[in-house]
């Protein structure tokens, strides 16, 4: 494997500032107290799924190894703190040191997951571990709730081509996080370069309006279009009158073009007569590509229409509705002392509300019926049921320090295709429900 098969590391000098400053002036005070070396366990999972939602994808795990190698303190960012007066100057002093040295296990990229599932746990010291909080959790957020979306829109485009297209409407960072997420989720390609370049995401775009509306008539755009990208090419047709520009489309490039393009009007009406003009003109292999505000539920109200392939933006990289997870990051074990052969005790914040949490090291695995179908999601503190044993969930991610499972995106995205397949049906339904299976606390 080269490094290629990888893709390309987000170029940033360090991650160490992608956090709260509570992260740092914790570590001054267990620092004074004798405490920050304390061996801990602190877990990621969220409490509950979105709203309706039936599991969850675990995405962001290959950025998350990036940013724990990324972190460190290096001169610049240690002059910020000091005259900012965040930490004191034995605390700078700790930070100009940092390097993450503990062990981190997780649910590989592209599994699912349910309410209460380790996704992450990060073990080490308390002071090492606690300084990753804000920066794991940004990304397993963002990036889980972008894949989820984008399985519910791969469930409800069954088998038809997805093009991720969604930069100009989020940050431009959060755009290259987004079409990394949704290639796990099932996408196929993204309109975002940065994407493809990182991440070697396979890339596509044409053209859009402006290109038309720049010539004379809009069979001039479409021979100028056809002259530089070839026959193959996707023509816009709805920026004057559809069907004219279908006719037009086909006498430039001939009944070999390659797809025409719809990005407004009633979808499933227009999609029907544009194939039934195509057919007429002998264009019968032209595919039809259709945008314009798509979600999950308007691709699955196009389950009838002649549509090749959807292109999605704006509910993709919002996470269409649900923009976070939720997931949280809980000291859940902590020792008296730094050896690690100190007994863990376990620890849990305690809530009259939604908010509490079960402590301990926790492992989990997922149980499966007769016929090999998900039926729960097993999460446990104590010995592995031998039944367990060999369907446990956590990876190990990191060890030492040092990053031990990095893989191509491409392993998440077959992961996460197999791990769906092995959930009951009931998953794949876009209608509202409670997570598919149950979690259940042994």
């Amino acid at each position: 494997m080269n490094s290629a098969d990888l893709g390309r590391r987000v170029g940033v000098p360090s991650t160490a500032l992608f956090t709260d400053q509570y992260e740092l002036t914790m570590v001054q005070a267990a620092l004074k107290a004798g405490t920050a070396d304390r061996h801990s366990v602190f877990e990621a999972f969220t409490r509950r799924l979105p709203e309706g939602r039936r599991y969850g994808v675990v995405a962001g795990v290959g950025r998350v190894l990036d940013a724990v190698e990324n972190f460190h303190f290096d001169d610049e960012i240690l002059t910020f703190l000091r005259e900012r007066n965040v930490v004191d100057g034995p605390t700078l002093a700790w930070l100009a040191d940092y390097r993450f040295g503990g062990d981190i296990w997780g649910y590989p990229e592209g599994e699912v997951y349910f309410p209460g599932s380790p996704v992450l746990r990060v073990e080490g010291s308390f002071a090492e571990c606690v300084l990753l909080e804000t920066v794991i959790l940004s990304i397993l957020n963002h990036d889980s709730a972008i894949a989820a979306a984008a399985s519910r829109m791969s469930v409800a485009a069954s088998g038809r081509g997805l093009i991720e297209m969604g930069a100009r409407r989020t940050h431009e960072l959060s755009a290259v996080a987004s079409a990394r997420a949704a290639y796990v989720g099932g996408f196929d390609t993204t309109s975002d370069l940065a994407a493809g370049f990182r991440y070697n995401i396979p890339t596509v775009g044409t053209s859009a309006h402006a290109f038309t509306l720049l010539h004379d008539t809009e069979r001039d755009a479409f021979q100028a279009q056809v002259d530089s990208l070839g026959r193959d090419t996707t023509l816009l047709v709805d920026t004057y009158d559809v069907a004219e520009a279908v006719r037009a489309a086909v006498e430039v490039a001939g009944t070999g073009l390659g797809a025409v393009r719809i990005d407004s009007g009633d979808l499933l009406l227009v999609a029907h007569r544009v194939r039934q003009q195509l057919d007429e003109l002998g264009a019968t292999r032209t595919k039809i590509v259709v945008t314009s505000d798509l979600d999950e539920y308007a691709i699955a109200s196009l389950a009838a229409a002649p549509v090749d392939a959807y292109g999605v933006g704006t509910q993709l990289v919002t996470g269409s509705g649900h923009p976070t997870c939720s997931m949280v990051y809980k000291l859940v074990a902590r020792a008296d002392s730094a050896d690690p052969a100190e007994p863990l005790r376990p620890v849990a914040k305690k809530s009259l509300g939604s908010k509490s949490s079960t402590g301990g090291r926790k492992w989990a695995a997922r149980r499966l019926d007769e016929n090999g179908v998900a039926e729960a999601e097993v999460v446990g503190t104590g010995p592995v049921p031998a039944d367990l044993a060999d369907r446990q969930l956590l990876v190990e991610l990191v060890k030492g320090g040092e990053v031990v499972a990095r893989e191509p995106l491409d392993a998440a995205r077959e992961r996460h295709i197999a791990a769906r397949a092995g959930l009951p049906m009931s998953a794949t339904q876009l209608s509202r429900g409670e997570p598919v299976i149950p979690t259940e606390f042994v």
